[in-house]
């Protein structure tokens, strides 16, 4: 049996400190990585510049890989099945793919709360409320950043990751974000070390058995978020 006792409680609220909402973004289709790098870099900056506000942009990505500062060489399995791009989130090696949820937040900690540690428990916090209510349990694991659900059946057990976190901050306002397995081709994790975990599994939703949608995933990240971050106005896509 799996120990969960160390799990942190659900942390306080992570709200602004003024009645500003946080824009909500949605992109159809698949978004090209280098131009949501781009773009999550010129928003960061007029954040933080009081030029923009906040921000959560939700996408799908083309097939590839992506390499946190804390990248390993050797994690990087299959270098030529993906493009590989260096990115300047905290992590390992990650997949993103169609099929995948990401959500690139962009929030202002100065106006919430200059803590990281309670910025990234808030994140985790509410993957595993929007998965909540898909009736998934899932949970943390103590020195392993990301969301993670138990699997058990006669003579079987493993812990399987369902959702991935990796940030930055700049001048207290992050950019990246989370990514969230709804129906992601899950070979495609073949090519890398997930994470940098060898002795774990990657799962998704339908993987599970739960044939759930994009858009409701998108329903329940969005209702969780108010409940943790504070209110939400949508806004179209970047064009």
């Amino acid at each position: 049996m799996l120990d969960r006792s160390l799990n942190p409680a659900p942390p306080p609220t992570f709200f602004r400190q003024d009645d500003q909402t946080v824009e909500w973004r949605i992109s159809p289709g698949l978004t090209p990585y280098p131009e949501t790098v781009a773009f999550m870099e010129k928003r960061a900056a007029d954040i933080a510049a009081s030029r923009a506000g906040e921000l959560v942009w939700l996408v799908e990505h083309p097939p590839l890989y992506t390499a946190g500062i804390s990248s390993k060489s050797t994690d990087l399995l299959d270098p030529a099945r993906f493009p590989v791009f260096e990115s300047g989130r905290g992590g390992q090696y990650t997949y993103h793919g169609p099929g995948q949820r990401i959500a690139y937040v962009m929030l202002d900690l100065s106006r919430r709360q200059k803590d990281v540690r309670a910025f990234v428990a808030a994140l985790e916090h509410w993957l595993i409320a929007a998965l909540a209510r898909f009736n998934v349990e899932a949970f943390l694991r103590p020195g392993c950043v990301g969301v993670w659900i138990e699997r058990k059946s006669p003579g079987f057990h493993r812990v399987d990751k369902i959702a991935a976190l990796g940030v930055k901050l700049r001048h207290w306002v992050s950019f990246h974000g989370v990514s969230l397995n709804v129906e992601p081709d899950l070979s495609h994790y073949g090519g890398i070390v997930p994470c940098g975990q060898t002795t774990t599994g990657v799962t998704s939703l339908v993987d599970l058995g739960l044939p759930i949608t994009l858009d409701e995933v998108d329903d329940a990240l969005k209702i969780a978020f108010v409940e943790i971050f504070g209110p939400v106005r949508p806004v179209d896509a970047p064009g």
